[in-house]
């Protein structure tokens, strides 16, 4: 009988709420929407605390992506990362599986099941589902995403950490027609450019 008593209480902290079971569909829906395999092009804001602001377009698709901005253009197969630096007309080749490619991927490793989940609608903006690390994770610890009312695309990303916020602003969202092609290095437009291998 003790032991029931004891793991009753347990029992009930384990189960997630209404509210927390929406969020999670919701946000997992989305997840879906960019990074599914009907592939999804969107284009970014990025803002550092004020510091650091750049912007740029973002395709994926699965596990392959592409991304360009003002300084870098950078293609990903699956198999193969190539990122391309503009002004020193470079180009870097990493394993697309590498965390050497990116000194801040392993900070921004992103885990769904990591975190906890809520949801607010406000009925002038759009339903903002907050994520809050568990216990333990490094990385990430908290995220507010807005989805929009009706299409239920990302308008907003709120990131925080350490004590660090980044917020991300999403416009011309666009779901499916993202050709594979896409996300291939046209090595003949750049053979004129430096080489470095790294993989």
């Amino acid at each position: 009988m003790i032991l029931l008593c004891l793991l009753f209480p347990m029992g009930l902290q384990a189960q997630e709420s209404p509210n927390a079971r929406q969020a999670r569909r919701m946000f997992d829906q989305a997840y879906e929407m960019v990074f599914g395999p009907e592939g999804s092009q969107l284009h970014y804001a990025v803002n550092i605390i004020g510091i650091y602001k750049t912007e740029g377009t973002i395709w994926n698709k699965g596990k392959k992506s592409k991304f360009m901005d003002e300084k870098y253009i950078a293609w990903n197969d699956d198999v193969t990362y190539y990122r391309l630096e503009r002004k020193k007309k470079t180009v870097t080749i990493y394993d697309a599986h590498s965390d050497k490619r990116d000194k801040y991927a392993t900070k921004f490793k992103f885990l769904p099941d990591n975190y906890n989940y809520s949801i607010k609608n406000d009925p002038e903006k759009g339903y903002y589902i907050t994520l809050k690390a568990k216990k333990g994770v490094k990385g990430i610890k908290e995220a507010r995403v807005l989805l929009d009312h009706h299409t239920h695309h990302p308008i907003n990303v709120r990131i925080k950490l350490g004590i660090f916020h980044t917020t991300i602003k999403i416009s011309n969202f666009k779901v499916g027609g993202i050709s594979d092609h896409l996300f291939t290095f046209p090595h003949s437009q750049y053979k004129d450019y430096k080489f470095v291998d790294k993989r």
